[in-house]
């Protein structure tokens, strides 16, 4: 079963948002890209690649914005996106949408954690345990 992957990359590698779909038509790309604006408001560019139905949902979208379009202005995503197929590939694919989601999503978390987008645990309180029992 086929599927389709949109995610959006901001100017740190971080990867903010990612879309599943069916098809890489008007529809997917504009629900896509109006769930990013919603959640992390507007960009100063984009960068796209020369995808018809993104080329003209930016248009549509984003009249005003610089969309860059060139051969490697979305390395960004492209890097991100040969490390996933390498994850995925032992996997031999997913079955549900809702797996190919969780999994994209999860994927993008670690890739985000890596390079330290994420300061996790850095204002947590360490408490000894009350309990008195030793744990292995």
């Amino acid at each position: 079963m086929w599927r389709y992957v949109y995610r959006a990359v901001d100017q740190h590698g971080q990867v903010i948002d990612v879309y599943v779909s069916k098809r890489r038509n008007l529809d997917a790309a504009r629900s896509f890209l109006e769930s990013v604006l919603i959640a992390h408001g507007r960009p100063t560019e984009i960068a796209t690649d020369l995808a018809a139905p993104l080329l003209r949902v930016v248009d549509e979208l984003l009249p005003e914005l610089v969309h860059d379009t060139e051969q490697y202005s979305n390395n960004r995503i492209e890097n991100d996106h040969g490390r996933l197929k390498a994850r995925l590939t032992p996997m031999r694919g997913l079955r549900t949408d809702r797996t190919a989601s969780i999994v994209m999503n999860g994927h993008a978390f670690i890739q985000d954690l890596r390079p330290g987008h994420y300061e996790l645990g850095v204002e947590a309180r360490h408490e000894p345990s009350t309990c008195g029992g030793s744990f292995r």
